[in-house]
């Protein structure tokens, strides 16, 4: 299968700026919408990138952004939401529901049948977070789909590197701080390096063997977070001291972070790590999958960066 151009929705986004540079090296056209042009200055100077600014979540927009193009990949995905309703917040619904739907009727009006599709690991309609729930049924408007179009979806643990809000955020807050409370040290992930992910996505858009399949995404290794805040503090120089909470207090805790202009944390995303982000029995990794592991990673791009690591990182991001 020949793709040309690639319309990546979210793609300015930590894993779609990966995705992205490798489809833009091999010469491929990309699209990626975006709501703001100016705030991806990084992006827009890349050749062959066009950044129409638009409002994805009109159907009409999205059937005229996809005339053209070989293929769709959907990376859309918000981790929070500033209202709390069963089974998920409008939030959710609308970036994880309602527009894979759109998404799915625009590939259809614009005759494009290459759709990559962006889950999570442990994603269910009945799984206990509004994220997680939320990401189900989006998942399976998508799988419902494959006949009509050719669909693949990833569901990734979670994700790692040179730009993420995961490892460089635990390094970070220990660096500022004399001690650090963290709730659900237990919670268990399997973490998977962005440029992994990014290949995977990749690899897969012209690879017919791959329609109809849904993967996980998931890293050699399985962490406790306590495991990965400790290895960050490492990494970061730091001697803060982890205080181990109850699940009350960091539930109190999370709903206190919930409440500034940009959270770190949230009570829905507690009760996504009451599932293990891990690859369990059935889990059904992409062909030849070899996933790095982050101990390779992490400290190139955490903890007193030098010159030659600094480089090291642009040319993970990069894919070099």
């Amino acid at each position: 299968m020949d793709i040309k151009k690639v319309l990546i929705l979210g793609g300015s986004g930590f894993v779609g700026t990966y995705i992205t540079n490798r489809l833009a090296e091999r010469g491929v056209h990309v699209t990626i919408p975006t709501r703001r042009r100016e705030r991806t200055k990084a992006l827009i100077i890349q050749p062959n990138v066009e950044m129409p600014e638009v409002n994805i979540h009109c159907e009409q927009t999205l059937t005229e952004l996809m005339r053209g193009q070989d293929a769709v990949i959907n990376l859309v995905g918000v981790l929070h939401s500033r209202d709390v309703k069963l089974p998920y917040s409008q939030d959710f619904a609308d970036a994880h529901v309602e527009l894979p739907r759109k998404i799915v009727a625009a590939c259809k009006a614009a005759g494009v049948r290459r759709l990559v599709h962006m889950s999570a690991l442990k994603a269910d309609p009945k799984a206990p977070s509004e994220y997680l729930a939320s990401k189900g049924d989006g998942e399976a408007l998508v799988r419902a789909a494959q006949g009509d179009l050719d669909v693949t979806i990833f569901r990734p643990s979670v994700i790692f590197g040179l730009g993420d809000s995961f490892l460089s955020m635990f390094a970070s807050v220990l660096t500022k701080l004399p001690f650090f409370p963290l709730g659900f040290g237990h919670a268990r992930f399997q973490p998977v390096w962005v440029a992994d992910v990014a290949d995977a996505f990749v690899e897969a858009l012209g690879d017919e063997s791959t329609f109809g399949q849904t993967y996980d995404l998931c890293g050699p290794t399985v962490y406790t977070l306590r495991e990965l805040v400790d290895y960050a503090a490492k990494l970061a120089g730091s001697d803060a001291k982890v205080i181990a909470l109850s699940e009350g207090w960091a539930y109190l805790q999370a709903g206190l972070m919930w409440l500034s202009p940009k959270p770190l944390m949230s009570p829905d995303n507690l009760r996504s790590m009451e599932v293990d982000s891990v690859a369990g029995e059935g889990s059904n990794p992409p062909p030849g999958w070899r996933p790095t592991a982050v101990e390779a990673v992490a400290p190139t791009y955490i903890g007193k960066v030098l010159p030659k690591r600094k480089l090291d990182g642009f040319r993970y991001r990069a894919g070099r």
